[in-house]
């Protein structure tokens, strides 16, 4: 399928990385380091658009990776440290902590302000989502004297119309973030330049102590989109440029989802009588799982403004 944003090489880069961590997990902490050197070689060498590239299709993990499995784990570290490179590609200082709990998983410092973050990805055919998912109350928790926190999702995971995470980040002054936006970010400090892309992610972080509480997403992206569009008349070409590629990640992430698993049945369906009896249960998860990635669409938070 011919794509207009995101060319069939970055899909196969996609294909590429997640198949180097299934094949380097078994050490945390020495595949985590090992991943961040690959990553920001890669970046180095290939500059901002490579990372643009990475953030646009990381918000989803991969189906063949297994619940709670050593490669599951090093993918959510995988999304931390694009969130760091990120930052550092627009001029921040940033590190990705090495700790495991009861802290956030990346700390950033600009020059007049500085903040905690947190990548977040789902599996396309995970159901309903619990606001504890989001860890909102917990971010809110760990800036530990920092000026803000950030969390950063898949866009299409996000609600589009009322829920109590985006009362929970108004409260406590967490910014709920996109992929798809700091793509943005990353694209308009190429263009412009990285100083005054530091200035519009501090009037971002600024909007959100100053909404109202609400369960409202309306109220919420209504406040923080239109922030970035009036900060320059450069966004707008930029911001039609992400809106397709956000619309263009759902179709490549559900093509991506829905092959694992009509290969996962086919194996199935090849198997004895025996193996066949042993995998039973699998084959109804499965149709389940297609059925709910099926059902996954985009919930047009671009189109707020």
């Amino acid at each position: 399928m011919q794509y207009n944003i995101i060319p069939e090489k970055v899909i196969i880069k996609r294909n590429f990385w997640i198949n180097e961590i299934q094949k380097i997990s078994g050490n945390f902490g020495k595949d985590s380091n090992r991943l961040e050197i690959e990553l920001t070689e890669e970046v180095t060498k290939n500059g901002t658009n490579s990372l643009i590239n990475h953030l646009r299709l990381c918000g989803n993990i991969p189906e063949g990776y297994g619940h709670d499995t050593s490669e599951e784990k090093l993918y959510s570290k995988y999304t931390d440290i694009l969130l760091s490179l990120a930052y550092k590609q627009l001029g921040l200082n940033s590190i990705v902590l090495k700790e495991r709990s009861d802290t956030a998983d990346v700390e950033s410092f600009a020059k007049n302000y500085s903040f905690v973050a947190d990548a977040k990805a789902f599996r396309l055919s995970r159901t309903a989502k619990n606001p504890k998912d989001f860890k909102i109350q917990a971010m809110a928790n760990w800036k530990r004297g920092k000026s803000y926190a950030m969390l950063v999702c898949p866009i299409y995971q996000l609600p589009n119309s009322s829920s109590q995470i985006y009362q929970q980040a108004t409260t406590r002054n967490v910014c709920i973030f996109t992929y798809s936006h700091l793509a943005l970010l990353l694209a308009y400090s190429e263009i412009e330049n990285k100083d005054n892309a530091q200035i519009l992610l501090e009037k971002i972080f600024q909007t959100i102590p100053a909404l109202n509480p609400s369960k409202s997403a309306n109220d919420y992206w209504l406040v923080v989109n239109k922030t970035i569009l009036s900060f320059s008349k450069k966004i707008e070409t930029l911001w039609n440029m992400e809106k397709m590629a956000a619309t263009e990640s759902i179709v490549i992430a559900k093509n991506e989802a829905l092959t694992f698993l009509a290969q996962e049945r086919e194996k199935i369906m090849r198997m004895t009588h025996a193996e066949a009896l042993k995998e039973l249960i699998k084959i109804h998860k499965i149709e389940n799982k297609i059925k709910t990635i099926q059902a996954v669409s985009d919930n047009e938070l671009f189109l707020i403004r």
